[in-house]
């Protein structure tokens, strides 16, 4: 970001982001190790417009840069000690910034937006997965604080390369107990 450049902004996602959140995702979040199906992206956004999912929007000077998108699940149950099993759990469904931009750190700060707002929400635990071999994604994942807790093969989502999904967890409390399938 120059100098001369406004300054950023961290909003949360609302209807009259929708459009350039789509092509964000289109854009800049496809590529070999991504799982982009435009249905499951515009029913997602479509959840983030009725308020069953959330999001939050790195904006300069109007243009969206990057973008982190979740909500509360029980699709992680098995990973998580009993106590915690059929109470929803913070996911990140999509975590995307403009190529230009990476490398540079939004995505992790887009990230710890995510996991402050699901910590707000009651999630104890909040998952995020990729491709195995998605070396930029699992930096910004490491950078945020997510740790692997599981690697399997996953060839519907993920047909190329090791063909692997890597899942990972942040944990706001170390007695929300031991973490893995």
């Amino acid at each position: 970001m120059s100098a001369a450049a406004g300054s950023l902004l961290i909003v949360a996602a609302r209807a009259e982001h929708l459009p350039a959140l789509q092509a964000l995702i289109f854009e800049h979040g496809a590529n070999v190790w991504n799982y982009l199906p435009e249905d499951g992206i515009r029913e997602h956004l479509d959840d983030i417009a009725q308020g069953r999912a959330h999001g939050v929007l790195a904006l300069q000077d109007g243009h969206l840069l990057g973008a982190v998108t979740f909500g509360l699940s029980t699709d992680f149950d098995r990973y998580l000690p009993v106590p915690l099993r059929g109470t929803p759990q913070g996911y990140v469904s999509e975590a995307v910034v403009r190529r230009d931009q990476a490398g540079q750190g939004l995505g992790t700060r887009l990230l710890r937006e995510a996991l402050s707002a699901m910590e707000k929400m009651g999630a104890q635990v909040v998952f995020i997965d990729r491709h195995e071999e998605n070396r930029a994604s699992a930096g910004m994942m490491r950078c945020a604080g997510f740790v692997e807790i599981e690697t399997s093969a996953d060839l519907r989502r993920h047909p190329i390369g090791s063909g692997r999904t890597t899942v990972c967890s942040f944990s706001f409390a170390a007695e929300s107990g031991p973490l893995g399938p």
